[in-house]
């Protein structure tokens, strides 16, 4: 039996327009998309007028059923996998899987596409030739040791953070790196009320610190050590 195909899919992180025309293809082909919610892939598949078999597969489910869906795809399923917004493994669940699926020697196809912090880095306006992405930090047991290395960091530095710990984030960078230190805020990007906030972490402190409340996903770019 000929071995299937494990696809990853990136989906849009805000605005439904960013889906390629390749990825709609691929999720009209494949036998089974694996979603990190169902509910959000499945409103997106409606929207895109597909009917696609949904399964679950997300960060705590992960490590159970990576096992069975590398099988599945041995035995000549076709997969796509897609988590919430964005490119499946970035910060989001696809690693386990697309590493069994190369131990396997299961072909592996991961398609372009929307991905948060690309945009956010180079509408900062800081530069991006040479930058570090270090996706969401620890929450407690060594954020301040990854945080005090960072701030020996020369290039560009790339978080994610959600909206209720970014001011505390904010001033903890600005705690080690100086309130001088040049960076930039992007949320809510591809959508209506996307917001790109740049100037100094005292500034972008006082900034959020005055708002009643922060939405959207977070990207913080930092300038390096100079």
């Amino acid at each position: 039996m000929e071995a299937g195909k494990l696809y990853l899919v990136p989906t849009p992180i805000g605005n439904l327009e960013d889906i390629t025309l390749r990825a709609i293809r691929i999720l009209k082909e494949v036998d089974v998309v694996l979603a990190e919610d169902t509910r959000t892939t499945g409103n997106l598949l409606k929207h895109l007028e597909i009917s696609k078999p949904l399964k679950s597969f997300h960060i705590h489910n992960e490590h159970k059923i990576v096992q069975h869906w590398a099988t599945q795809i041995e035995e000549g399923q076709t997969i796509a996998l897609c988590s919430d917004a964005g490119t499946p493994a970035i910060s989001d669940p696809g690693f386990l899987l697309v590493r069994e699926c190369v131990q396997k020697g299961i072909a592996v196809e991961c398609l372009p596409g929307a991905t948060a912090f690309v945009p956010a880095l180079v509408n900062s306006g800081l530069p991006n030739d040479r930058f570090i992405f270090e996706g969401f930090l620890p929450h407690k047991k060594g954020r301040q040791t990854r945080v005090q290395a960072l701030a020996e960091e020369e290039r560009t530095i790339v978080l994610y953070e959600s909206p209720h710990r970014l001011v505390k984030s904010l001033q903890q960078l600005a705690e080690f790196m100086g309130e001088d230190r040049q960076a930039c805020v992007s949320r809510e990007l591809t959508k209506m009320h996307e917001e790109n906030a740049r100037g100094t972490l005292a500034e972008l402190i006082t900034h959020f610190s005055q708002k009643e409340k922060v939405k959207g996903e977070i990207v913080i770019v930092i300038e390096g050590k100079k």
